[in-house]
Parts: structure tokens; sequence; C-alpha cells
């Protein structure tokens, strides 16, 4: 599919020079001359890059209410800035928005075409990573032959048929996100879009904005989770976190099935499948005044309970040679030695659950060992450098801010580096920063660049 790339300049000209430019190096190319018919343009069908002109006809920054506009509705789109007036104000205020480069006019049309061929690289690698990350999750199974996990995977074939709301219960990480998924895939929407809002990583005061979305004064409108998830699937994680405000408003939406967008005055009508999950125990959050017990029983209409993976140890072998296979062909190496039926690691303390596991997994997969001796070594030091109930106040709470973080960024992009065989570049994009300050970060933090 050819990329499209919306061209906004009030000056018939530029646009045309652009346009013609543009459809020579392969694109197809949207028009707009002032400021109404770009955002006509964006909320009509978002395209995939965009070249905005800083001064249309509404005042003086135009392009970069344009270029917001278009990041409260996909952040990952690419978005050129140009203008005939700049200054280094105006370029710090672009690039601060979001913009991906600012171009001062007149501009040279080769510079302008390895930017766009830059963005367009750029977005191709982030909807690559999304495809891989969203085929490794999709193509994950509700492994074990528990009695737990066996009475899971019938409930979600029979709750698949359905249009009921479901409760997913469980410790965090042993895979309640997946089950969501599940239903999703196997239900009658699975051809619509699948949305997950985290109720415990939102900013308290944003929880209404992202839910319902916003109508600005610009006229320009930012979408919440429930449209965005119309006639799909919403997955509301960590239910338990949403204030009691908030809590009110969603049971509205499920009495009324409409709302109103932040700052809107018409009612909002959606087709939306709501599945929730929560780690916490919904009716002692009840009984201690954090959780609407209406709003309780209007979301439980089927339960589902997921254990913790120490109450299922017999999974833990089947885990273990499933995510072996699966790490060894998305990093294409042989096969993982590893043994799973090894006492340390069916003793261990799994409070990070499945999620845990899989870290283990990858860890091996990452640092290759030659034998099943080393991957036992490998095991040993992991699960005692990682045990969460032993580790993580000590270490992480007794050192400064400032070294946890610095730990943290050097074990990451280790692994990121790793991950794209000492890729600078793919590396780069990928983490969200420039080349240069990726190498200088690298240097910062002590770690050898390696090809």
């Amino acid at each position: 599919m050819a990329i499209e790339i919306l061209i906004v300049d009030d000056n018939a000209d530029i646009r045309n020079i652009l346009n013609d430019l543009i459809l020579e190096a392969g694109y197809k190319t949207r028009l707009a001359a002032n400021y109404n018919q770009a955002l006509n343009e964006i909320d009509k069908k978002m395209p995939d890059v965009a070249i905005l002109d800083v001064k249309l006809d509404k005042g003086d920054n135009d392009g970069i209410d344009l270029l917001t506009h278009i990041k409260s509705k996909n952040k990952d789109v690419p978005v050129i800035i140009i203008s005939g007036h700049a200054n280094i104000e105006m370029a710090i205020s672009s690039l601060k928005h979001g913009a991906f480069e600012f171009v001062e006019k007149p501009f040279d049309q080769v510079r302008l075409l390895n930017f766009i061929s830059r963005a367009v690289e750029n977005l191709n690698l982030k909807n690559q990573n999304k495809e891989y990350e969203n085929k490794l999750f999709s193509s994950y199974e509700l492994i074990g032959d528990s009695k737990n996990i066996s009475s899971i995977r019938d409930q979600v074939e029979k709750i698949s048929l359905t249009e009921s709301r479901v409760l997913i219960n469980g410790p965090s990480g042993s895979g309640k996100e997946l089950i969501a998924r599940k239903i999703h895939r196997k239900s009658k929407r699975n051809n619509y879009p699948f949305i997950i809002i985290n109720g415990a990583l939102l900013d308290s005061n944003k929880y209404e904005l992202e839910l319902f979305g916003e109508e600005k004064n610009n006229g320009s409108i930012s979408y919440g989770a429930l449209e965005k998830a119309n006639m799909g699937t919403l997955l509301i994680d960590q239910v338990s976190e949403i204030p009691l405000d908030i809590q009110s408003k969603i049971l509205r939406v499920l009495t009324d099935q409409k709302f109103k967008r932040l700052n809107g005055n018409n009612d909002i009508n959606v087709d939306v499948r709501l599945i929730c999950s929560s780690s916490k125990d919904l009716k002692e959050e009840i009984r201690i005044g954090n959780f609407r017990e209406d709003l309780y029983h209007r979301l439980n209409v089927f339960e589902i309970n997921i254990k913790s993976l120490n109450e299922r140890v017999s999974d833990i072998p089947l885990l273990i040679k499933y995510f072996a296979s699966k790490i060894s062909n998305n990093y294409n190496i042989k096969e993982l030695n590893i043994d799973e039926n090894d006492s340390y690691i069916l003793n261990h303390n799994w409070q990070g659950n499945v999620r845990e596991l899989r870290n283990l997994i990858e860890r091996i997969a990452i640092l290759q060992p030659e034998n099943r001796e080393k991957v036992s070594d490998i095991v040993k030091e992991s699960l005692k450098n990682n045990n969460i109930n032993e580790k993580i106040t000590e270490n992480s709470l007794s050192i400064p801010l400032k070294e946890a973080r610095e730990k943290f960024e050097k074990e990451y992009l280790t692994i990121q580096l790793k991950k794209f065989n000492g890729n600078i570049s793919k590396t780069a994009n990928f983490v969200g920063m420039e080349r240069s300050a990726l190498h200088r970060k690298l240097k910062g933090l002590g770690i050898k660049e390696f090809n």
C-alpha cells in the first residue's frame, strides 16, 4: 500500500510544487489549503505523514495546533513543519510538540525528500515493531494442563460467543490481558479494534480525557478509548484504580449506552464490549469504600479467575518448553536447552507469575548460553537477583533515584542493542531517541557499541 502524505499550505504554488515532488517520488498525496480543510482531512482519515505550514488562515501557530491534533490521535505519525517565517523559538516549539523535522522556506527539494524518506522509514519501523509485538502476543496460547487453565480455556470458548461483560481476576503477570485478547479474537468483533486502557498507569487528572475524549476550542477532537474501541472491545486493566467519580460516569455509560466528550454538548453513542481486569479483590475494595458496588455488579456479568503461577506449578514445565520454542524462533537462534523440570525453577516464588517466567526465558535467549550447565547458572543467578519478594525493596528503594534510573537504562539499552544486532539507527528509532543522543547516552553509561 502506497504511503499517503498530507500537504497543508495556504500558498497554491508551494502546494503544487510539493505535490508534484512527492508524487514523482512514488507517494500518494492529499492537499489542504487552510486550517479547516486540514482538520477535515485529518479527521476523515489519518495520513501516514503530514507536511504542515506553520502559518495558515487562522493564526501564527496553525501548524502547531494541527500537529498537536494529529499527535492526540496517533502519536506515531511523523509530521514535518515548514515555514517561511522561521526562527529558533518556532523550531523549538514545533519539535517540543512532537514534530519530526522543521524546514525553512525556500526549501531544498533533495533535502526535503530525504526528510520524507526518513519519516517514512521511521513510520515503517514503528509499524513493524507493533506488528511484531501484536503477532508475538496474539500468537500466545493459554498453556497448561492444570485444572485452572483447562477451565479458563472452556470459559473463553463459551463467553466469546456472547456479548456479555467480563471481569477477569488474577495477580499481576498471570495472563489477564491474554485472556481478554483471546475472547476478542474468538468473538464476532474480532475484525474491529481491541483497545486497552490501564487504570493504574493513568494520571489521576486524565482518566476522563482518556476514556471519553475532548472537544477543543479550535474545533478539533481528541478521541477517547470508548470511541476508539467502537464496534470492538475495550479492556480496562486494573479497573480497581479508577477514581470513584469516574466510576460513576462509567456506570452511566453502561446504563445509558452514551456519553459526552469533555467540553462537548452532544451525546456520543458507541457499541463497545467491555472487559475489565483486576489484581485486587474488588469485594474488599467495595468494603473499604474504594469501589462502587453497583458498578461491580454491572461489570461482573461473567467472572474468570486465574490463579498465580505458584498455585499451578504443573504448568511451569509446559510454559518453559513453549516459551523456549517461541523465543528461539523469534530470535532466529537454535532451540534453548532448558531443563523444564529444574527444581530451582519449580520451587521459585513466582510473584511476577508467567510474565516473570517469560522474561527469564528471554534473558537466556539474549545471553545465548552454549550448554545446559550454563543455562542453569543463568537461571540461578537471574532468579537470585530478581527475587521480587526479597530484592525489589532492598535493591531499588535503598539507592538514589539517579542511580536506580541509570541501572535500568544500562540494562534496557544493552538488551535493545542486542535485539537489533548493534544497529544504532534501528535502536534509536525503537527507543525514541536521535542517533546522536543515543551515542552520547551509551557513552555516558559505559555501554560499548557493537556490530
